[in-house]
């Protein structure tokens, strides 16, 4: 559905992103990463044709970026990171004027801007003027701006900025919800909303990018060893050197005491279990064993680490 083939941008001298190549599945909702700068924003707006590359190509939906624009442009939603909104509009009247735009047949608009807002959560404020609404929900509006041409690929740029708690797990569900009926591609800075919302990751670093892949599999190629976390009651130094005495055992961290109780990430190698050895070098030293569990890379780690590996190249 969104196939990216070696795109690249210069303004000026300097070269925003370079050779940016992925591909997104018919229905994939794919997380889209980086640190500022990094080039997230140039290649999504490349993607929504809002500007050209300098070289490369994009197909969105089978239609080139370059070629056929105007038609790419129907069949896509757009949300901007800063959205831009008609402050002395109601949000109906909006609505109902990007579904004009949008090509919407006049038949169908009215129900069509009735169903975004009643899936976006702002049905509640469809008379009032834009420019009275919170961060928030001007965040909604131009969610529902997105969606309610019926995009087969929506182009999400942090959709939950400026959004409370609530209002974030409820757009997380919807955009969970599209899986199978959109193919969605959304940057984020808050890594956990990509494991709660995307099936993969796009990371991108320098404007290049770094890895394409599941957190699963990301988390498989970056951790050399398994990492055991157990919370002992018993003195911290003399458990430490027990914990690392077992047979296997590469390394013994130290983690912040809780309750009195102190805990231990252990690094083993990833071709041993050695969580009943640990439980049973725990239990012959007399100390009670009040927690033992595995313990996978998180996605904040996996992007680290493969951040600090490209500065490091």
């Amino acid at each position: 559905m969104i196939e990216v083939d070696g795109l690249t941008k210069f303004y000026g001298q300097k070269a925003a992103i370079e050779e940016v190549s992925f591909e997104v599945a018919k229905g994939e909702v794919v997380g889209f990463l980086g640190p500022n700068g990094a080039g997230k924003t140039t290649t999504m707006r490349i993607l929504a044709c809002f500007m050209p590359p300098t070289s490369g190509t994009a197909r969105l939906a089978g239609l080139d970026i370059g070629k056929q624009s105007l038609e790419v442009r129907r069949r896509i939603g757009y949300l901007p990171e800063s959205v831009p909104l008609y402050g002395d509009m109601t949000v109906r009247q909006y609505l109902t004027f990007a579904a004009e735009a949008k090509g919407v047949p006049r038949p169908e608009r009215s129900g069509r801007v009735a169903g975004v807002m009643e899936r976006c959560l702002i049905a509640d404020v469809q008379e009032r003027l834009i420019r009275n609404l919170s961060k928030g929900y001007r965040q909604r509006v131009g969610l529902a701006q997105a969606l309610v041409g019926d995009p087969e690929v929506l182009i999400l740029d942090e959709p939950t900025l400026g959004l409370d708690p609530k209002q974030i797990i409820e757009i997380r569900s919807l955009i969970r919800d599209m899986r199978g009926e959109r193919t969605v591609i959304l940057s984020t800075h808050i890594l956990p909303e990509v494991s709660m919302v995307c099936q993969r990751v796009i990371i991108i670093n320098d404007g290049r990018i770094v890895a394409v892949d599941t957190p699963e599999n990301l988390n498989l190629r970056l951790q050399k060893s398994s990492r055991i976390l157990l919370e002992v009651e018993g003195p911290a130094e003399d458990v430490r050197r027990t914990l690392a005495g077992v047979k296997g055992v590469l390394a013994v961290t130290p983690q912040e005491a809780r309750d009195g109780r102190r805990r231990f990430l252990v690094e083993t190698d990833r071709e041993q279990d050695l969580r009943k050895d640990l439980a049973r070098a725990v239990a012959n030293s007399g100390w009670g064993l009040t927690e033992l569990r595995p313990v996978d890379l998180t996605l904040e780690d996996i992007f680290i680490r493969l951040v600090t590996r490209e500065e490091e190249a």
